[in-house]
């Protein structure tokens, strides 16, 4: 039985109650007299914090016991899971230990900050702020909760795949954002627990793409992090990871990469045209259909994950400068 199932993410949806949004799903005129068929836009950048991490970080809290809590939790992050946990564990009056690389932009850790929690800058990827974690696991006896490879992370982030089949029942094809797996395993899980035929297809950036690369390689493996405009996506997977890479493995229909230029052109479309800014990571679907690196005989659920981006650096792709140092997201 997989590790995480439809009833664990109804289960998370109960838990979460009041404490997310329910995010409206709305038709994209645009990109359906584009591309023929009911284009929707789930406006999960729409959430709380900014981003859907607030789902799993708080089923992960919720679910923890009361000497758990007293503990407090600790995570790597690359921004957004960071913000939503400090969201989470502020609201808890719990302490919340944020570790990120030097390649998460300013504008986040400030959020991170402000919402109470703890933060530390540690080397120039996610496993370098991983060892920082477990460094705090090991000797002030924090709380991991882990941005994707956590079976509460799965189920809450899960909770979104509910809403999207539930807003638009008849949906062909999901596209969902695929990082380390928690957000495309989980609403690959749902999606398919209640509408079987409907395709999901995970959605990333070509630079650093390590669940795609660890995919095709049948095992999960090193990735270079490199600098991008969907910073949020940036990160490995785990050598040891237990969970998101069986479960993209079994549950996703297709992984598509894409360049920074099509990011960029996600980024705009967004702005421009549906009226919603979103950071890169948030734009790779819009920006996989306009690519055309997707068809679909049927209505599709495009989701649009986060909005936490520098508003300097959005100004700048929407005025169209193409000076910008992909790298340097904020």
């Amino acid at each position: 039985m997989p590790a995480v199932i439809l009833t664990d993410i109804r289960t998370a949806r109960e838990r979460i109650a009041g404490k997310v949004e329910r995010t409206p799903t709305v038709l994209s005129h645009s990109l359906s007299e584009q591309f023929g068929v009911p284009v929707h836009l789930k406006l999960e950048h729409r959430q709380t914090t900014g981003s859907f991490k607030l789902r799993g970080a708080s089923n992960a809290v919720a679910s923890l016991n009361a000497e758990q809590k007293a503990r407090g939790v600790v995570a790597a992050s690359t921004g957004n899971h960071g913000r939503a946990l400090a969201h989470a564990a502020k609201l808890e009056g719990m302490r919340a230990v944020i570790c990120m690389s030097r390649l998460v932009p300013g504008n986040k850790l400030d959020e991170i900050r402000r919402l109470g929690a703890e933060v530390r800058i540690v080397g120039d990827s996610q496993d370098d702020a991983q060892q920082e974690v477990d460094r705090l696991v090991a000797q002030e006896g924090l709380v991991m909760l882990p941005p994707f490879d956590h079976p509460d992370i799965i189920a809450g982030q899960g909770t979104l795949g509910l809403e999207m089949i539930e807003q638009v029942p008849d949906a062909a094809l999901v596209l969902a954002q695929i990082s380390g797996g928690g957000l495309a395993s989980g609403v690959a899980t749902a999606i398919k627990g209640v509408s079987p035929r409907t395709k999901v297809v995970g959605v990333s950036m070509a630079r650093g793409a390590a669940m795609k690369a660890s995919l095709d390689a049948g095992q999960p493996v090193l990735v270079e992090e490199l600098p991008t405009l969907a910073d949020s996506l940036g990160g490995g997977i785990g050598l040891d990871n237990r969970l998101t890479f069986a479960m993209c493995r079994d549950l996703l229909d297709d992984v598509i990469l894409l360049s920074e230029d099509e990011i960029a052109a996600g980024i705009r479309h967004a702005y421009a045209q549906e009226r919603e800014i979103v950071e890169g990571a948030g734009a790779v679907g819009i920006a996989a259909l306009l690519a055309g690196k997707i068809t679909a005989n049927g209505p599709v659920v495009v989701l649009l994950s986060g909005r936490n981006i520098d508003m300097e650096l959005h100004r700048k792709i929407v005025c169209g400068d193409t000076s910008i140092n992909a790298g340097r997201a904020g």
